[in-house]
């Protein structure tokens, strides 16, 4: 595990516990000169049931909550790890530079393509600076720009979303948030080129469907998309948000309940104990999906993939009802 101290969670206590005693049995035998291997496999074996059992069975507000750590890799931590080449680019070309929404272009393999993404900090100064994650109306027209450019020079487009929430401050009200993202949400159904969108954390709201539409929506393992935060939406329906719990069971925003519903099309596995535990290895996981959906969206033309990502969101939501007599 590599989640700080300072950040640890109730429900991975028993880990930490057993990790302790780990280590201090191999002090014992190390500083006494004892022969403790048999014992520290099988305590190690038991480490990995551990984890195993707890992270199988999070409820969805302890996912919300592992994905919140300091410590999950975030947008630039996983364009560092899967690109080859990349290189970010600044400005909405219209007085703005959002630090919350990061874009660039780079190169998977020997595909050239334009990343978009959320950028959250590392520690209480970034997140200040970055505004924890939450977009103004500069970043979203930031991306647009970007997503414009290569839709105009046919590069492929992969998103990564992973905030609260667009930025909800007055100013930005100022600025025109709600037209920025309503914008980009249009834009975005009208490109030829594929799109690819990835939740690596938290999908909160408009601030996560502002890049959020895609000929495939790729969602990792313990991420949640919701349409408002479990404490917003108990505030907002038994006006105490210490019903948090309940509401993130009713909202359905894990990886599993999404997929049965058809709002995300692939679930990527995760290290156990989170990416958190082992950034390689999940880039490593993501850019093999990345490359494989995108090898299959380039083999379609344009304007067919450009239907196929019309009928996907327009059957979000829709079901069917039989009248028995």
């Amino acid at each position: 595990m590599t989640i700080r101290k300072g950040l640890s969670l109730d429900f991975l206590k028993p880990i930490f516990e057993l990790e302790y005693q780990i280590r201090q049995l191999t002090k014992i035998s190390v500083y006494q000169r004892l022969s403790l291997r048999q014992e520290l496999k099988f305590f190690n074996n038991q480490l990995s049931v551990l984890k195993h059992e707890i992270f199988q069975s999070l409820t969805p507000m302890q996912r919300l909550h592992l994905v919140r750590q300091a410590d999950r890799p975030t947008t630039l931590d996983y364009v560092k790890n899967i690109m080859d080449e990349w290189i970010e680019l600044h400005g909405d070309r219209g007085g703005a530079d959002d630090p919350a929404l990061v874009a660039g272009v780079g190169r998977l393999n020997t595909k050239t393509v334009v990343f978009v993404g959320h950028q959250r900090g590392k520690d209480t100064k970034d997140n200040m600076v970055r505004n924890f994650g939450m977009a103004s109306p500069g970043g979203y027209r930031k991306a647009l720009r970007l997503m414009r450019h290569a839709n105009r020079f046919n590069f492929p487009i992969l998103t990564f979303i992973d905030t609260p929430g667009a930025w909800a401050g007055i100013e930005a009200e100022k600025l025109g948030q709600g037209e920025a993202i309503a914008v980009n949400l249009r834009e975005m159904f009208s490109f030829n080129v594929p799109i690819i969108c990835t939740i690596l954390g938290e999908g909160g709201s408009g601030g996560a469907l502002g890049i959020g539409i895609g000929d495939k929506i790729l969602m990792l393992e313990y991420a949640v998309y919701t349409v408002a935060t479990p404490e917003a939406c108990a505030a907002i329906l038994w006006k105490n948000s210490k019903q948090s719990w309940e509401a993130a069971e009713a909202l359905k925003i894990t990886s599993a309940d999404l997929k049965i519903l058809g709002i995300i099309d692939q679930i990527i596995k995760e290290p156990i104990g989170g990416s958190q535990a082992n950034p390689c290895q999940a880039a490593y996981s993501l850019k093999r999906i990345l490359l494989k959906e995108l090898n299959a969206l380039l083999s379609l033309p344009g304007d067919r993939r450009r239907l196929l990502r019309h009928e996907k969101f327009r059957n979000i939501g829709t079901f069917h009802e039989s009248l028995t007599t």
